[in-house]
């Protein structure tokens, strides 16, 4: 099927996060950005959320840190459609106990089609960008023939449902 389009609504709903050898960079990038910013719906991970806030005195919504599930928090509110922007700061010299939640999280990105910047200069050209303030019209993938395609071995009934097998009923 082709790809949805989906016009986010002028106030974007941007999320914030940072590891913690790059809190510094993306504080001072947001500060620089305070103007637009102020103007969305910001969230943020753990500390950085806290700080972010208290830096830039307008409310931004607090998830979990990132090493605890915040990274896959915001990965399931971009599958859900409620991050249309993803500013992660990341450090890729540094080792993270939760590296495969960054990696599901960038991929994440990827797969909804959600403009994600991982340094200041992509950053930079992201919130300059003139599609920032307009009716920009995204494509979302239709992922629905892969949700409804047969998995060989287990039947499906017409409406393409999976059914239990007949030695292996479910309880009721």
């Amino acid at each position: 099927m082709p790809p949805k389009k989906a016009t986010p609504p002028r106030v974007r709903k941007i999320a914030l996060i940072a590891h913690d050898h790059k809190k510094k960079d993306l504080v001072e990038w947001a500060r620089f950005n305070r103007g637009t910013l102020a103007k969305h719906e910001l969230f943020a991970t753990g500390t950085t959320g806290r700080i972010v806030e208290e830096v830039l005195g307008v409310p931004v919504r607090q998830l979990q840190s990132g090493p605890i599930g915040g990274d896959q928090q915001i990965g399931a509110m971009i599958v859900d459609g409620q991050i249309d922007f993803l500013i992660f700061f990341w450090d890729p010299l540094e080792p993270q106990p939760h590296d495969p939640d960054v990696k599901a999280l960038l991929r994440l990105a990827v797969v909804w089609n959600i403009p994600a910047a991982c340094n200041r200069a992509t950053a930079d050209y992201m919130i300059s960008s003139p599609l920032m303030s307009s009716d920009y019209e995204r494509l979302v993938p239709d992922y629905g023939a892969y949700r409804s395609r047969p998995l060989p071995g287990i039947p499906a009934d017409d409406a393409g449902r999976a059914e239990p097998a007949e030695d292996n009923p479910q309880p009721a």
